[in-house]
């Protein structure tokens, strides 16, 4: 059995177990503290996991600023988005995941232990690289202990080289561009997964600017999770994203928050409902508000 979206603690001791070709990774992170998550991986993990940093393994090198804040990196570095956390191309990606030991026969299994804040960026990432096998560690962490899950700590032994491919994009990356030229219609719905007062624009912690892209619905990426961790159930996710879209259709939703992480699990979450894979705004607000020109609403 492939996972694709999700996977439970339970279901992924069986999967170890089985000794099917598995790659695990570890995406804490914290944005305050960078090199936090490094930490806390090296106090405990799931035995065997890949730690996936998100400043250096699953964003590009930040470029020297040009016109309008755009990243001017050229030739094989050249990032894939604008904003805070820039995506990587798909070639460097494709050469981190073959550093690690990943192929293209495994099954990848991303999680955090910050309520699905990060992991998900790994899991989109790796459905744009064309790998579907990909699925979020339901509950994080903390599911795994609770569920009688062992974990390591310090480092993990390396893995040997491996060559994964690239394969057709299974994601769909929108430019700041193409947000800009739909802006206002009806073929494209934005849903910001930033807390709500950054959304209004009552504070702004990250971002030189404060606000939202006008038209912008807001979800906080929050929303989707349960008192006890995890997703909330398929049919409650689904009522609420209707409720939220208010007869918009669904397939015109592009996702997007602060740097183009966190807007994930309100992506993931659209997934589970049976509402389809939508689009995501990588640079999101980091790379919306670094051009002047650019409307920008509040409140």
């Amino acid at each position: 059995m492939n996972y694709t979206t999700l996977i439970s603690a339970e279901q992924l001791q069986a999967l170890v177990a089985s000794a099917k070709p598995l790659r695990i990774f570890d995406c804490s992170f914290d944005l305050m503290k960078p090199g936090l998550g490094q930490e806390q991986y090296l106090a405990s993990h799931i035995p065997g996991a890949v730690y996936a940093n998100l400043d250096t393994a699953l964003s590009a090198k930040h470029g020297v600023p040009g016109a309008h804040g755009i990243i001017t990196a050229s030739g094989a570095d050249a990032p894939a988005s604008g904003g805070r956390h820039p995506l990587p191309n798909r070639e460097k990606f494709a050469t981190w995941l073959s550093s690690v030991g990943f192929a293209n026969n495994m099954q990848a299994v991303v999680y955090d232990r910050n309520g699905a804040n990060y992991c998900g960026r790994l899991w989109w990432m790796l459905k744009w690289a064309g790998h579907e096998n990909v699925a979020m560690l339901d509950g994080g962490l903390q599911a795994w202990q609770a569920a009688g899950g062992a974990v390591n700590s310090g480092e993990e032994p390396a893995h040997f080289q491996a060559s994964f491919l690239l394969a057709p994009a299974r994601a769909t990356l929108v430019s700041a561009d193409t947000v800009a030229a739909q802006l206002g219609r009806p073929a494209q719905t934005l849903i910001d997964a930033r807390a709500t007062p950054r959304f209004k624009g009552e504070v702004e912690p990250l971002d030189p600017v404060a606000g939202h892209i006008p038209g912008a619905l807001n979800r906080p990426f929050s929303q989707n999770i349960g008192p006890d961790g995890k997703f909330k159930p398929a049919a409650q996710l689904k009522a609420e994203f209707e409720t939220l879209l208010a007869g918009r259709d669904p397939a015109t939703v592009v996702h997007h928050c602060g740097s183009g992480v966190s807007a994930v699990p309100n992506l993931v979450a659209m997934e589970i409902a049976g509402l389809g894979r939508t689009g995501l705004y990588a640079g999101s607000w980091s790379d919306w508000c670094s051009d002047p020109q650019r409307p920008v609403a509040q409140g």
